[in-house]
């Protein structure tokens, strides 16, 4: 298969193949050729962070041995409650997430690993591991693949500008000058691509917040639709580099929910659909089919639970009670931003050569179809706290509820706000969401997707959470909000 021209990932160039075929023997041709010195093993820990082993190269056996043995660490470091006694994994590279790191002192290659116990099983309760059950359990049920993507919020934090102020809700799409960190975004930008991880695009975000001795301004990554592993994969990725360009610019960068009463806080929401040898299976001419709908219904009743993943900390619901478009309402809509589950606007094939004619006069240039129709479903659940890898889980579970529950269709019928106006609403604490896994924990749990010490270590998390907050008073105490969601400053 010929590598495309703008192709960015250096790795994928140097060897001439896409990066799902490289081998172990690929990465040292390619440490060599590109003169790396370094071999960073990465993994996802309990927290959901991304963690980071380094190996120095001292020989070409040393790194094929790094490369196809992995290592040991201590699990009882990484994952919480985790006996002691008994706590020895092994990592193992997975080699076509490999990439060359664009940080550090030394010019090195990461490689993500995947986790495995002491008789060379999965690890039950790694994060990469409960994603790749929930999809694989999907996929055997119903032949379809459950691909998602993310649209990732965060503010970048500085002392205010005195040349071309910011305004305050005014960040949407915002161009340099007005816009503050656009040089920040863009290095984002490329770092990402040249990293493997398939990008949409990058913008200013609403939330501009003007404070007596500082600005926030706020702004979004959206990415492309992958299988689940990668994409949730993808999102931590995402985190990561958003942390590390703005910090070498001086710049503190959040993805808290809430981090003013006075704008917008961080939502990370989630775009799914289902494919089926290479073509969406959840579209029809006018918007999404009954495989849509089904889907939405499985999102949506199993809604209250997800928080659990997706909303973790006490100021989670200080951003579903300020937000002006945070959803509360357990209902969905085509085109409507209050819905827990959107179904956006999707380019329309009907439409788009007049489009492209009106706007180019004279040229009568076809428009290309996507390999996969671009439609989605976006879950607009979670925030910047969620668990990336138990939250995609999790809709992945919901998902394969809702395609085999036979009145699926009847509950996106009585949820659609179309036709409604009085609905369920989420949670308003992590002791609800805390509640609502607990009732719904057989659906997670079963054929082994979701391990019930894991389930036990979240719902006991967030209730610990909760318990922490009981004697804050956030109703008029502003000191005691903002000492809250300094708190949760940095999250996930």
């Amino acid at each position: 298969m010929p590598i495309d021209a703008f192709e960015p990932h250096p790795v994928v160039r140097l060897l001439g193949k896409p990066s799902a075929h490289f081998t172990a023997g690929d990465l040292v041709r390619a440490v060599e050729e590109l003169g790396l010195r370094q071999v960073n093993l990465r993994y996802v820990g309990g927290d959901g962070r991304l963690k980071t082993l380094a190996f120095a190269i001292n020989s070409r056996d040393h790194l094929l041995e790094v490369l196809t043995r992995g290592e040991r660490v201590d699990g009882s470091s990484v994952f919480a409650g985790t006996d002691t006694d008994a706590s020895d994994v092994y990592v193992v590279p997975r080699h076509r997430t490999a990439f060359v790191n664009p940080f550090g002192e030394r010019p090195s290659l990461d490689v993500l690993c995947s986790f495995y116990d002491e008789d060379g099983q999965p690890l039950s309760y790694a994060r990469e591991q409960i994603v790749r059950r929930a999809a694989e359990a999907l996929t055997q049920e119903t032949g379809m693949v459950l691909e998602a993507f993310g649209e990732l919020e965060y503010y970048l934090v500085d002392e205010p500008d005195r040349i071309y102020p910011v305004e305050e809700e005014r960040g949407y799409q915002e161009s340099a000058p007005f816009s503050k960190g656009q040089r920040v975004r863009e290095q984002v930008l490329g770092h990402l691509s040249a990293m493997g991880v398939p990008l949409k695009y990058a913008h200013g975000e609403v939330g501009n917040i003007l404070e007596d001795d500082r600005q926030l301004v706020q702004h979004e990554i959206e990415l492309q639709p992958v299988p689940l592993e990668q994409a949730a994969d993808n999102l931590v990725l995402a985190k990561w580099v958003v942390r590390e360009v703005a910090a070498a610019a001086g710049l503190e960068a959040t993805f808290a929910p809430s981090v003013s009463s006075e704008g917008a806080g961080n939502g990370l929401h989630i775009h799914s659909r289902l494919v089926r040898n290479g073509a969406s299976t959840i579209v029809r001419k006018d918007g999404i089919n009954d495989t849509g709908r089904r889907l939405v219904a499985g999102y949506l009743s199993a809604a209250k639970a997800l928080t659990a993943f997706g909303n973790t900390v006490p100021t989670s619901y200080l951003r579903f009670a300020d937000g002006d478009e945070s959803p509360g309402d357990i209902c969905w809509g085509e085109k409507d931003r209050t819905g827990l589950v959107r179904v956006p606007l999707a380019w329309n094939g009907d439409v788009l050569p007049g489009m492209l004619a009106h706007a180019n006069p004279g040229s009568a240039e076809p428009v290309p179809e996507p390999a996969i129709h671009p439609q989605t479903v976006e879950l607009r659940v979670g925030d910047g706290s969620a668990d990336v890898h138990l939250l995609l889980a999790g809709m992945a579970v919901a998902a394969r509820r809702g395609l085999s529950d036979p009145t699926s269709l009847e509950l996106a019928a009585k949820l659609s706000t179309a036709d409604h106006d009085d609905f369920e609403q989420l949670p308003t604490s992590c002791a609800g969401a805390a509640d609502a896994l607990e009732s719904a924990r057989e659906m997670f749990e079963a054929d082994g997707v979701f391990p019930a010490a894991l389930v036990d270590a979240v719902i006991e998390s967030l209730r610990e959470a909760d318990e922490a907050v009981q004697d804050v008073d956030l109703s008029g105490d502003d000191a005691a909000r903002e000492e809250l969601v300094r708190r949760y400053w940095h999250v996930g």
